[in-house]
C-alpha cells in the first residue's frame, strides 16, 4: 500500500526543529565533556529521556508491553540505536570538534544504504547510489586526511564517529527487520532498557556523588536527553505519520551543515576549507543516491 503523503506547514516547522535540535546535539556534547565523562553523557541522556517519554506515553494512555520479546527488540534497538552510538560520539568528540563529528555523522544515510542492499529486499544498489557513496566516503577521507598526515593524531577518535554512523545504520535496518510495536512506546522501552544497562556503570566508574560539575555541562547534559533525545523523539515520530518517512529524509542534508556551524560560530571552531568541501562532497553524495534510475 502506498501512501500519498503532503507535508503541511507543521511538518516543515517539526523538520526545521529536528535539524536544530541534532545539528546542535554535537555542541551540547562539546560543552557537556567539558565536566562529564562519556559514560555520564550517555547515562544521563538515555535517564531523562527514559522519564519524559514514559510520561508522555501514560498520559497519552499507551502503556509498555509485558511481552518478554519486546523487551528484546528494545534491548537490541538500545544498543545499536542509543547506547554504541552515543558513546562512541561522546569518546570522539574528546579530540574532534563538534563540527567535524557533526560532519563525519552524515555518513549514516549512505551507511544504511549500502547495508539495506543486503539486508532489506527491494533496497538494492545501483550506479547513482554507487557514484553517490564514493563521493560520500571521499568527502569522509577529506575530513580525516589533516589527522592521517598531522603530528597530532585524531584519526582514531575521527574512526570511532564514523563508527557511530555504522551503529545507527544497523539499528535503521533493525527496525524493519524486527517486530513492530507503537513507535513512541518502542522509543520508551528503548531509553528504559538503555538506561538499565548503562546508569550502573556510570554511578559505579564515577561516582558522580563525589564529583563537581560546571552549571553549563550539567545543562548542556540535561538539556541533550530532553531536547535531542525525548523531544525529538515524539516529533520524528509525529513527522513520519503525517508526512512519510522520504520527507524526514531531507534532514540529512541539513545536520551536518548546522552541526558544523554552531561548533563554529558558539564554540569558536576553526571553519576550513577542506571541511566545507567535504561537506559539499558529503551532501553531493547523499542527493545523488536519491536519483531515480530509469526502468
Amino acid at each position: 500500500m502506498t501512501h500519498n503523503y503532503t507535508p503541511t506547514v507543521k511538518d516543515w516547522l517539526s523538520l526545521l526543529l529536528l535539524m536544530l535540535l541534532w545539528g546542535t546535539s554535537f555542541m551540547f556534547t562539546a560543552v557537556s565533556l567539558q565536566s562529564f565523562s562519556p559514560v555520564g553523557i550517555v547515562s544521563l541522556r538515555v535517564l531523562v529521556a527514559a522519564v519524559i517519554l514514559i510520561i508522555f506515553i501514560y498520559a497519552r494512555g499507551l502503556r509498555l508491553p509485558v511481552d518478554p520479546l519486546a523487551w528484546a527488540v528494545f534491548l537490541l534497538l538500545g544498543v545499536m540505536g542509543n547506547l554504541l552510538p552515543f558513546l562512541l560520539i561522546s569518546i570522539g568528540q574528546k579530540d574532534v570538534s563538534s563540527g567535524i563529528a557533526g560532519l563525519l555523522m552524515a555518513f549514516m544515510p549512505l551507511a544504511t544504504m549500502i547495508l539495506a542492499h543486503y539486508f532489506v529486499s527491494g533496497e538494492n544498489l545501483n550506479r547513482f547510489k554507487i557514484l553517490g557513496f564514493v563521493l560520500g566516503i571521499t568527502g569522509v577521507a577529506v575530513v580525516l586526511w589533516p589527522s592521517l598526515v598531522g603530528t597530532h593524531s585524531n584519526l582514531l577518535s575521527g574512526l570511532l564517529i564514523l563508527l557511530a554512523t555504522f551503529s545507527y545504520a544497523i539499528n535503521a535496518i533493525l527496525v524493519r527487520r524486527l517486530p513492530s510495536y507503537n513507535p513512541v512506546v518502542t522509543a520508551a522501552g528503548v531509553m528504559i532498557v538503555s538506561s538499565i544497562a548503562i546508569v550502573p556503570l556510570w554511578l559505579w566508574q564515577d561516582l558522580p556523588w563525589q564529583q563537581s560539575y560546571s552549571l553549563k555541562a550539567t545543562l548542556s547534559v540535561l538539556w541533550l536527553g530532553i531536547g535531542p533525545t525525548a523531544f525529538a523523539t515524539i516529533i520524528l515520530f509525529a513527522v513520519i505519520a503525517t508526512a512519510g518517512p522520504t520527507f524526514l529524509s531531507y534532514i540529512n542534508y541539513v545536520i551536518p551543515v548546522v552541526a558544523y556551524f554552531t561548533g563554529a560560530l558558539i564554540l569558536d571552531e576553526a571553519i576550513e576549507w577542506h571541511s566545507l568541501a567535504a561537506m559539499l562532497l558529503i551532501i553531493l553524495g547523499i542527493a545523488l543516491t536519491r536519483k531515480r534510475v530509469a526502468d
